[in-house]
């Protein structure tokens, strides 16, 4: 695993995944390096887990000599999102892939008529402004590097993750719904603005996961899965979701874009 910089091109594909120091966006970077990326593995503050999370890379992967690379970097924050970009670009020469996976939760899940300015605007940085503005950094990097030519059969991809909250509404939490159904649309902006440029947007909206984010209502989403909340009744898991992500990086959809891929168990399917 190398820690350094270098100004050589990295020989495999190479994913940006944000907030991947723990839950999806580990299960993520894991997934990738199963099928042959090197990953740069994006956090905000807790160095400790983002070690571990390369250790799990490494691990996982059946390439010995697999590139990985963390970079703390907080994405609400535009010098930061700059420096995750120039930090990539320094350590492995080349971009295929970028998930933005890092997200947060309301500090505290309050009723709609109670919910705060502070609040709004640290869920917002976080999960739609921060990855808007850090997609168009990258996004004009794929299309130099699309346009050089330097890389053989360069198939660049984004990837947004959001949420069934991007239409479900929850009045206790309407800050994160907001800032999901808005990922959404900026999903559908990139993928109709890119295609042009042979670069592809996609949508992963996972459901019920069994995360950190999700453990303070695990018994709530017990009683609910349990009472048929979804046809498939089990909890998702981090994995489930990484999956996904692999199947786009491994170019297993060549035709489509601004596609959402549902992992929620059936959680969207209208019933009677």
């Amino acid at each position: 695993m190398a820690e350094t910089s270098t100004t050589e091109t990295s020989k495999r594909k190479v994913a940006l995944v944000t907030g991947a120091s723990r839950g999806i966006g580990r299960a993520i970077a894991i997934e990738l390096s199963r099928v042959n990326y090197d990953v740069m593995i994006n956090y905000a503050t807790n160095e400790a887990a983002a070690d571990e999370t390369a250790a799990a890379v490494v691990a996982a992967s059946s390439v010995p000599e697999i590139h990985v690379e963390k970079c703390r970097a907080n994405i609400a924050d535009p010098a930061a999102r700059h420096e995750l970009v120039a930090q990539t670009r320094a350590r492995f020469g080349r971009l295929d892939l970028l998930v933005n996976n890092a997200g947060v939760a309301p500090a505290q899940r309050v009723d709609l008529l109670d919910a705060t300015v502070e609040s709004f605007d640290r869920v917002l940085e976080t999960n739609l402004k921060g990855p808007y503005f850090l997609t168009q950094e990258v996004a004009r990097w794929m299309i130099e590097q699309q346009t050089s030519g330097a890389i053989d059969s360069y198939s660049p991809a984004i990837v947004n993750i959001t949420s069934v909250s991007a239409y479900a509404a929850s009045p206790e939490r309407g800050d994160y719904c907001v800032s999901k159904a808005g990922l959404s649309m900026m999903t559908k902006l990139y993928a109709a603005r890119l295609a042009r440029e042979g670069i592809r947007v996609y949508e992963i909206r996972p459901g019920v996961i069994a995360t950190d984010m999700t453990a303070g209502v695990q018994e709530k989403y017990d009683r609910l899965i349990d009472a048929d909340l979804t046809p498939i009744k089990r909890w998702g898991t981090p994995e489930d979701v990484g999956r996904a992500v692999a199947a786009i990086a491994t170019d297993l959809l060549p035709f489509s874009t601004g596609e959402v891929i549902n992992v929620d168990g059936g959680f969207h399917l209208r019933r009677l």
